[in-house]
């Protein structure tokens, strides 16, 4: 494990702990019971393929979700909300990310 991520890990754990104790309040992050991601996927001008690709979805979780026979659920709502706000920097966070993972 790299420096790097032991801090990370550990300054996760110690705002835990804070939250635990009651010196700091968890974040609240409102998220829409209902994202139209039909409209999100179009929005970013790939294919419903190379979108699912893209932001490490299945196909059928892209299809499931445009039709309504599921919805994306919590965290995956958010990140599909970031997406939608600002796809290029999702992306690029994304690609610096595989970069840092085959170094």
């Amino acid at each position: 494990m790299t420096k790097r991520a032991f801090n990370k890990i550990a300054a996760g754990l110690n705002e835990a702990i804070s939250i635990v104790r009651g010196d700091e309040a968890p974040a609240r992050l409102h998220l829409p019971t209902e994202l139209d991601v039909k409209s999100i996927s179009k929005k970013t001008g790939l294919s419903q393929e190379n979108f699912a690709s893209s932001f490490g979805f299945t196909v059928e979780q892209i299809k499931s979700w445009k039709q309504g026979r599921s919805r994306p659920l919590g965290g995956v709502r958010a990140y599909l909300m970031m997406i939608d706000l600002d796809r290029k920097g999702v992306a690029r966070i994304l690609g610096a990310a595989r970069k840092e993972k085959a170094a």
